[in-house]
């Protein structure tokens, strides 16, 4: 990765980026990024750009005192489609009335969602805000073996 240059990162699809904490980049996806700051700037008044987007993801990604991925409490029927959480030590994606468990290579095993069930998120709750307005952009949402998963 070159210093003082965007993150050469890639993902498995748009779900996944988020869980890492990651919005579209304003270089290579202009489109999104656009349509992601318009939903950004509806939740959170009076920040702008990118660098303030960052610097709030970063924080809600990452403890300050341990350097760990930082999770966040929540109850699995508040959760839009697309979220990450923990389930069995294991992550997994919320898609309709199930969990899918995330694997490098797409979803696999299936199980179904609980409601009002706690459970710990790994994307960070303004990520869970912008997928609860709708989130659409060009790259799909979702690996297509999130639909093919029995």
């Amino acid at each position: 990765m070159q210093p003082g240059r965007f993150t050469e990162l890639f993902f498995l699809d748009e779900a996944t980026a988020f869980a890492a904490g990651h919005r579209p980049c304003a270089l290579c996806r202009r489109e999104d990024y656009d349509r992601f700051v318009a939903i950004w700037g509806g939740l959170h008044p009076g920040q702008h750009g990118a660098d303030a987007i960052d610097a709030q993801l970063h924080d809600e990604r990452i403890d300050p005192h341990t350097r760990e991925q930082r999770r966040h409490e929540a109850s699995l029927d508040e959760l839009p489609d697309g979220t990450f959480l923990l389930h069995r030590g294991s992550p997994f994606l919320v898609l309709d009335t199930d969990l899918l468990r995330w694997t490098p290579g797409g979803y696999a095993e299936r199980v179904p969602r609980r409601p009002r069930t706690p459970v710990e998120t790994l994307t960070p709750p303004s990520l869970v805000a912008v997928l609860r307005r709708g989130w659409t952009g060009a790259l799909p949402l979702l690996h297509p073996s999130a639909f093919d998963v029995v």
